[in-house]
């Protein structure tokens, strides 16, 4: 043999490799820099999918409840929960849901498997003991919104899930006394975690729930057969009317509890929770995302600004979810010297304006944080699982495979979609913005609304590009880079949120119609600097021989209206714009906000310290957009 001819074609070989090698690893560093990560993603989103996919062939599906119970019998002293500084573990919710399934098993009129019960509850450890207690029953769980008191609303959501039990917070039951006479009109038996009551027909849980066996019940009734089974009623303020009650199955809760472990979380995480559980985002990521992982959770009754970080350093928080408001309030927030001395390695939520981003990061350190988009009723979820700032969630060839979703052209004055010549769509270029559609199919289905069909009908697409086809329109306008980026633009229609809410412009127009001095009103909301999202503001015309009375207009909205419902500005028009098909215009009065000095129309600004509206000045209003005055 020739060895120098081996040894030459040998070292050949190996330089070409590795010389191959190299300049795959320029290529894809150029021009495919996430594909990494990309690849690692994808295929966790792929094994979490093929899993659920899984029980599609079994007779039995493995809910957030079945993972709740494994855990506990797998990691059953380690703390699940750490709330107002008790610690629950894993088997200290799971005796106590044990228990208040059986005090209400051994009740002749209590919930029965199949049955909604009604839940308005605080952030507390009971909120998920009471959920899962009564999901152990086989009983289907509304979350009602804490904020809506006004009787209309709160019948309404009890007729839309046909719940017939109401439990109420221990602290929440005063909220009530005005709506409970026509609760229990309604024959809807009325409970609370409170132990004393002196109503005679509210019934007082935590007595029952003491006496009580801790033993499980019989895991045949809250068994699921199809992941498709109803398991949640979450409220959700969409584009028209009063709340609605988003039907979330098996399936919708199995694919949010697995977010955290999709960013990269572990269980050794200890994620904190300050956002409202009646919400999807904590109840349904924060808490069923800390059940996929089997961590701990730190759950806060109420968001504080001022405690976050002590919070933070006391309960070790590695993971904390949010959402663009909550940050904001953060960058607010005095300068410390202990502001950066934390272990907080990720954040997971939503509504993160590029600003507040920027300022975050370079206040509190290398945060990586992971923007979510989807609505509690969607069939599509965006994720930001790269990090980049300022996008919703990224994009590529294989996730168009299993996610379709398009965005159109969208024309802003007429509030509609443009159509071509045939009656289809039209989608964006590259880079437009456009009006986000995700196609329903199989693989990513609509569920709609309880007890509305025609909501539910309201929220789809037919025959967009071709006869047949169906899509849910998300009525949110989006851009998608060359990259693959998706970022947020605005929202179209009658909802615009803030503080963190859903507004449905047109159950506050309901409200303040009624009014006596208004003739007719107009709700939208108008940006402000330094603020998420948008602040509600009502157009009206006055009612002939009436006078404008900015007190009883704010008499009437606090009496009737969620804080962040009510308008905190009013503009007093002559005569109310309408667009070619006879809806009030709203396109040109968001455009034009609320600035004094260039709109005629006598303008309104809330004000609490004097119990009324008030003329807003010029000074209002610079003060307003300097952020001396708080809104």
């Amino acid at each position: 043999m020739d060895w120098s001819r081996f040894w030459f074609w040998s070292w050949s070989w190996f330089w070409s490799l590795a010389a191959g090698l190299l300049v795959a690893h320029v290529l894809q560093r150029f021009c495919f820099p996430f594909f990494w990560k990309d690849l690692l993603f994808l295929s966790k989103v792929i094994r979490y999918g093929a899993r659920l996919e899984l029980f599609k062939l079994t007779a039995r599906v493995q809910t957030v409840l079945d993972r709740f119970v494994d855990q506990a019998q797998r990691i059953p002293d380690k703390p699940f929960i750490i709330c107002e500084g008790s610690v629950h573990s894993y088997r200290d919710v799971d005796l106590r849901s044990n228990r208040l399934a059986n005090a209400f098993l051994q009740q002749q009129r209590g919930p029965q498997r199949g049955s909604c019960v009604a839940l308005f509850m605080s952030n507390e450890a009971d909120f998920v003991s009471a959920w899962f207690g009564l999901a152990k029953l086989g009983c289907s769980v509304a979350f009602l919104n804490i904020n809506i008191r006004s009787k209309k609303s709160l019948l309404h959501c009890f007729d839309c899930c046909g719940a017939r039990t109401l439990l109420i917070g221990s602290d929440l039951l005063e909220c009530l006394d005005g709506v409970l006479p026509s609760l229990l009109e309604n024959n809807i038996q009325v409970w609370t975690m409170r132990s004393h009551c002196e109503h005679p027909q509210v019934h007082t849980l935590p007595d029952r729930i003491a006496a009580a066996s801790d033993e499980p019940v019989p895991a045949d009734l809250r068994a699921a057969s199809s992941l498709k089974t109803p398991t949640l009623y979450i409220f959700t303020s969409g584009t028209t009317g009063l709340p609605k009650a988003a039907v979330i199955t098996h399936l919708q809760s199995l694919k949010a509890a697995g977010g955290f472990w999709a960013f990269g979380a572990t269980e050794r995480d200890v994620i904190y929770i300050p956002l409202p559980l009646y919400h999807s985002a904590a109840s349904l990521i924060g808490i069923g995302g800390t059940i996929e992982l089997g961590a701990t959770c730190v759950l806060k009754k109420k968001f504080s600004a001022s405690q976050f970080w002590t919070d933070c350093r006391k309960y070790e928080v590695t993971i904390f979810q949010y959402i663009g408001e909550l940050c904001r309030y953060l960058c607010n927030q005095p300068k410390t010297e202990m502001e950066r001395d934390h272990r907080v390695r990720m954040g997971v939520g939503n509504g993160l304006r590029q600003d507040v981003w920027r300022e975050f990061l370079s206040r509190f350190g290398d945060i990586k944080m992971c923007e979510v988009y989807g609505s509690t009723e969607g069939n599509l979820c965006f994720m930001n699982h790269v990090g980049r700032i300022g996008v919703v969630g990224r994009s590529n060839f294989f996730y168009r495979l299993l996610f379709k979703y398009d965005l159109v052209k969208y024309d802003m004055v007429k509030d509609e979609p443009v159509k071509d010549p045939q009656g289809f769509c039209q989608r964006v270029k590259q880079g437009e913005t456009g009006l986000l559609l995700a196609k329903v199919s199989a693989l990513s289905p609509f569920f709609g609304y309880a007890g509305n069909k025609q909501l539910t009908e309201k929220k789809l697409l037919r025959n967009v590009f071709v006869k047949g086809d169906v899509y849910f329109n998300t009525g949110d306008l989006m851009a998608e880079d060359q990259d693959g980026f998706i970022c947020f633009r605005d929202r179209v229609g009658d909802t615009f949120r803030w503080k963190g809410e859903n507004v449905a412009t047109t159950e506050v127009t309901e409200i303040l119609g009624q009014v006596d001095f208004i003739q007719e009103v107009n709700v939208f909301g108008v940006e402000v600097p330094g603020h998420e999202g948008r602040a509600g503001m009502a157009a009206l015309t006055v009612r002939p021989q009436f006078t404008f009375d900015g007190h009883k207009l704010l008499e009437h909205a606090l009496r009737d209206l969620p804080p962040y419902a009510r308008p905190l500005f009013v503009r007093i028009q002559e005569v109310m714009e309408m667009t070619s098909t006879f809806k009030q215009q709203k396109f040109q009065l968001v455009q034009s906000g609320f600035n004094p000095s260039t709109i005629s129309d006598p303008l309104y600004v809330l004000d609490y310290q004097q119990n009324s509206y008030i003329p807003l000045t010029e000074q209002i209003y610079q003060s307003i957009i300097c952020g001396e005055r708080k809104l």
